[in-house]
């Protein structure tokens, strides 16, 4: 399938002080609908989504802070806070609540620790690998002292300090690095994805759009108690997806699910980290069946 020609329009907002870009397909007399993209992504990865449900929501996709057409921090710093407020800030700057949202990895944390926050304003939730780390992984950070995650961080941000964003001599090269990346995307996926996710720069070279500082995790985030407090607070009917080929741990086996009063997890045979890409037909089928429920 191809997007078609009429695509979405480009908008900007701000937060904190920030100015942020989001896409807007149109229909605004539909139901909102937001999607949000993951780490080192943008907002057009949902272009073959959005066509199919254009017709009947309206549809806004944002690119996160340091990603895509959005600016970068200035701090070099990205925090869940920051993210979370700034899809606060979208969401009641364009009144859209009760809004509907489907998100990807990054975006998913984002959008469950939102939905947490501000469970009224939320009437469905997608989230594929949205949960974060696993309770593995998330032990084995705890068990570092905070002192040695800071030293961590201190020299990850001196070492991004000095790196340079990647230059490729052609959109080519960049598209093979794409495909790289997801060994199930299509040629003409991953085309589209590099050719809306780049800039040239000013040698003729191309570039990723995002900030290579999105790449540091903080030292430090919200406890484990208070994310888990947060999902309990969600009211809405929430649909967890992960793809088997996955490298992500399934909340229904690792038991994070519990603490959601209102979800179902769903795992998609041939499908890795990037769902929506990988296994579209089975994906779109089951988010637009699950958000079009009365």
């Amino acid at each position: 399938m191809s997007v078609m020609s009429s695509g979405p329009t480009s908008h900007t907002y701000f937060s904190q002080r920030l100015r942020l870009h989001y896409v807007d397909w149109g229909n605004p007399s539909a139901p909102p609908l937001l999607m949000v993209h993951g780490g080192r992504d943008h907002c057009r990865n949902w272009d073959w989504l959005a066509e199919r449900l254009r017709d009947r929501w309206h549809i806004i996709a944002p690119d996160l802070r340091g990603h895509g057409d959005s600016q970068w921090s200035t701090e070099g710093s990205y925090r869940m806070d920051n993210y979370v407020y700034d899809l606060a800030q979208l969401i009641h700057q364009q009144q859209l609540a009760p809004v509907t949202i489907i998100a990807h990895s990054l975006g998913g944390n984002i959008s469950i620790r939102y939905s947490g926050i501000y469970p009224e304003t939320v009437k469905r939730l997608v989230a594929i690998e949205g949960l974060g780390a696993s309770p593995r992984m998330v032990q084995e950070r705890a068990k570092q002292p905070l002192d040695e995650r800071m030293r961590i961080w201190v020299d990850e941000q001196r070492k991004l300090a000095g790196r340079l964003p990647r230059r490729y001599p052609s959109v080519e090269e960049a598209f093979k690095r794409m495909q790289d990346e997801n060994k199930h995307l299509s040629p003409e996926r991953a085309r589209h994805l590099t050719e809306h996710g780049v800039n040239q720069n000013e040698d003729g070279s191309f570039s990723w759009k995002f900030d290579n500082y999105v790449r540091s995790w903080p030292a430090y985030d919200m406890a484990v108690p208070e994310v888990e407090q947060l999902w309990s607070r969600i009211t809405c009917p929430t649909l967890l997806v992960y793809g088997s080929e996955s490298g992500a741990s399934n909340p229904s086996v690792d038991g994070r699910a519990r603490h959601l009063k209102n979800a179902t997890v769903v795992s998609i045979d041939g499908a890795g980290h990037w769902v929506h890409h990988d296994q579209f037909e089975t994906f779109y089928k089951l988010a637009s069946d699950f958000i079009d429920a009365p």
